[in-house]
């Protein structure tokens, strides 16, 4: 053999193995650097990156495949951490983050203080990461309480987006026999975090015939959520945002469906001190607790929700759950200013807990559902290497299909890597993988007191009436300055000074999908040079969704969407031929500015 073939070695192509513990000089990766913190489409880029070296209690992994998560649509964005600064500010030399938080493969190297696993084990891999040394852990504490916690492939280096990835040895997992190597790479993040919510907090762990809302319960999490509940005999009541998924949420175990669409209470509390707000909220609050107890057959609210989205979410949770139960929540994917009603959290004593991903004993119990058959991985899409930025991108930008998704690494193609037949066989119905977007449903159904009979009796104060006939035509602005998701932070910038404005409109395919404020400029600012923030893109910045109102909406009634959701403006919409479209913006510094002018004429 040549010098030139011996080097041509320390690479192998994507798809052709090493032999079996042969363990090359550098690999074919997806690296994210600094100059490319950006989109998806672009931060990820295929690169040739050495392999890393591992330590006493690493071990090296000849990567099938892996899954993906939004924290590499984070890690690609840089906000809002830069994760590569952050590990060269803990002495990390590498300038390249290599992303990926789930994976299955071949285990190909090991440290010395390695015993469970040994070269050749096929593995499936956990994101936990800690130093096993840590004085919290050697205590016997949770590692998820250690400082030295971290999530592999996010916080980490060297995750499942390249030929090798380095992990704890806590990490791995024996691999389900049943499973293609695509479909066991695809949902430990998401399970493990379901198992350790359902399952890790004491005296609110679910129990047989315990009710449990799911919300968001075709997606990830929620799909785990719905068959860890299954397989443990507790009865999930499921939360959709169109009717289309109901089947395939009943099909994993679900007992009954609400479409979220059919109600529009959502977003923070009102005011308690805004009676119109507060007992409008109230009345749609509670018919969302009736349509629950349609939805299960019987008048019980859930022992514990499962929560996720966060800021739209969380005044409905905490209210619903029932009298010594559980609000336990691991994201905020609608935002995270949440609002509570403390009343009722205190006077039935229910419990708002935090939970982040899992242990090491909780994600390898859920590892051993998914080999008994009880859990299918609802792998949606697998995707091939090359493919990695058009995933993340899809996530970014809330178009990915339904359920989890995987990368095809070192497997070339689908459907290998199964080595048993599964133990039990789930007829699960599958989602088309498209975003649906229905109409939105008619007004809220139900009375004023479904949902609400076994509620703390709550004294609120008479609704008030205002003498008001005011509505937002006769406030409103009605010139709409916009720009789209692609456009750069100076350009919105530039027409915000040109049009004295505080806010822009953000326009895609002739629909209104978020707001960019003068405050979203100076928060891009922070943690950046003033050159690099203004070349950011709009949609890396602004702030996502809009609150509408129409034309002929009440005054008071557009003043109270705005109090509750601590926001500043409203995009007004006008139907026409049968589509909506933004005909302008009503402000809170409208409403000033008429308050001011009355005041005056007066």
């Amino acid at each position: 053999m040549t010098v030139a073939e011996t080097a041509a070695r320390d690479l192998y192509p994507l798809g052709e193995a090493p032999p079996l513990g042969v363990v090359p000089a550098k690999m074919h990766a997806y690296a994210v650097r600094e100059d490319r913190f950006g989109d998806p489409l672009h931060g990820f880029q295929r690169e040739v990156v050495p392999v890393p070296e591992i330590g006493d209690d690493d071990v090296l992994v000849y990567v099938m495949a892996a899954g993906v998560n939004y924290n590499n649509v984070w890690a690609a964005l840089g906000v809002p951490v830069n994760v590569i600064k952050a590990r060269q500010k803990r002495g990390e030399p590498e300038d390249f983050h290599v992303g990926g938080s789930d994976g299955a493969g071949i285990v190909y190297k090991v440290g010395r203080n390695v015993t469970n696993v040994k070269v050749g084990d096929e593995i499936v891999l956990h994101c936990g990461h800690w130093d096993p040394h840590c004085p919290v852990v050697k205590s016997g504490e949770d590692p998820m309480y250690s400082p030295t916690f971290g999530t592999w492939g996010y916080e980490t280096n060297y995750g499942s987006f390249a030929q090798f990835a380095r992990v704890r040895w806590f990490q791995c997992m024996p691999k389900p026999a049943h499973l293609t190597w695509e479909e066991a790479a695809a949902g430990t993040l998401v399970g493990a975090t379901a198992y350790r919510m359902l399952l890790g907090w004491g005296e609110h762990k679910i129990r047989e015939d315990d009710v449990v809302l799911v919300w968001g319960a075709a997606g990830g999490l929620g799909s785990m959520a719905i068959q860890i509940c299954r397989a443990k005999g507790a009865i999930p009541i499921a939360v959709v945002s169109n009717t289309d998924k109901i089947a395939y949420c009943e099909s994993l175990g679900a007992k009954g469906c609400i479409n979220r669409r059919d109600f529009d209470h959502w977003g923070m509390l009102p005011h308690w001190k805004d009676n119109i707000g507060y007992a409008t909220w109230l009345k749609g609050v509670r018919a969302f607790g009736g349509a629950l107890w349609e939805a299960l057959g019987e008048k019980r609210n859930p022992r514990i929700v499962f929560e996720h989205p966060g800021e739209t979410t969380i005044p409905t949770s905490v209210f619903v759950c029932d009298t010594g139960g559980m609000v336990v929540i691991c994201a905020g994917t609608t935002g995270f200013n949440a609002t509570v009603d403390l009343r009722y959290l205190w006077m039935r004593q229910k419990r708002l807990q935090g939970s982040h991903f899992a242990n090491a004993d909780q994600a390898n119990g859920f590892n051993d559902l998914v080999r008994e058959g009880k859990i299918d991985p609802c792998l949606a899409r697998t995707f091939a290497f090359d493919e990695i930025p058009v995933a993340h991108q899809l996530m970014y930008e809330n178009r990915h299909p339904h359920g989890n998704m995987a990368i095809l690494v070192g497997a070339l193609e689908t459907g290998t890597g199964r080595s048993a037949e599964a133990p039990t066989e789930l007829a699960v119905v599958g989602l088309s993988g498209e975003e649906v977007t229905p109409e939105e449903a008619g007004r809220l159904r139900g009375t004023e007191s479904a949902g609400g009979e076994s509620l703390p009796e709550v004294e609120m104060p008479l609704p008030i009436e205002i003498d008001d006939t005011k509505t937002v035509a006769d406030l409103m602005a009605r010139v709409l300055i916009s720009v789209e998701p692609h456009d750069t932070l100076q350009e919105a910038a530039e027409l915000m000074i040109r049009y004295n404005i505080r806010a822009v409109t953000v326009m895609e395919r002739g629909q209104v999908i978020g707001v960019l404020s003068q405050t979203d400029l100076v928060l891009a600012r922070q943690g950046r040079s003033q050159q690099n923030a203004l070349k950011m893109s709009v949609r890396s910045t602004m702030s996502l969704g809009v609150v509408t109102c129409s034309p002929d909406t009440p005054l008071v009634e557009a003043i109270s969407r705005m109090t509750a959701r601590r926001i500043h403006r409203l995009v007004v919409v006008d139907d026409k031929d049968g589509r909506t479209y933004p005909v302008g913006m009503l402000s809170m510094t409208d409403v000033v500015r008429s308050m001011l002018s009355e005041v005056k004429e007066g």
